[in-house]
């Protein structure tokens, strides 16, 4: 088993149990991602359970790619709690996001109705930053 993609699945969760209220939403979204790794609803469960410490993905596309699940489990019920927005940033900040792209990311996230940047609007958002 991949303990990076279980690391990586337990940010999902712990972003998602912020609030202290885990969606529907939120639970088929980890659980979908879940999937696309190859990763079991019994591992997922698990990890709800006992999530694993966070692992720093190494190259700066799997960082932000990283990033944007979490905005996308936090989006998902249309709800930014106060909770999750310093959990994500925490997130961010420990992978090495610089805070001005995170302030970005979450002010461009609620100009979209669904909450979702398009991808070529994340990669301008970093590229001002890290060029």
């Amino acid at each position: 088993m991949d303990r990076t993609n279980e690391a990586l699945l337990s940010d999902l969760i712990v972003l998602a149990k912020a609030d202290n209220i885990v969606t529907e939403s939120e639970y088929d979204l980890i659980f979908k991602l879940a999937t696309a790794m190859d990763i079991s609803k019994e591992v997922v469960d698990s990890l709800f359970e006992s999530p694993v410490p966070s692992v720093v993905q190494e190259s700066e596309l799997q960082r932000i790619t990283h990033f944007y699940k979490l905005m996308l489990v936090m989006n998902v019920d249309q709800e930014a709690h106060d909770k999750e927005l310093v959990v994500i940033r925490n997130f961010g900040v420990k992978m090495g996001i610089r805070p001005g792209v995170i302030d970005q990311m979450l002010f461009k996230m609620e100009q979209y109705e669904d909450k979702i940047i398009p991808s070529e609007e994340i990669m301008k958002i970093f590229q001002t930053y890290y060029n």
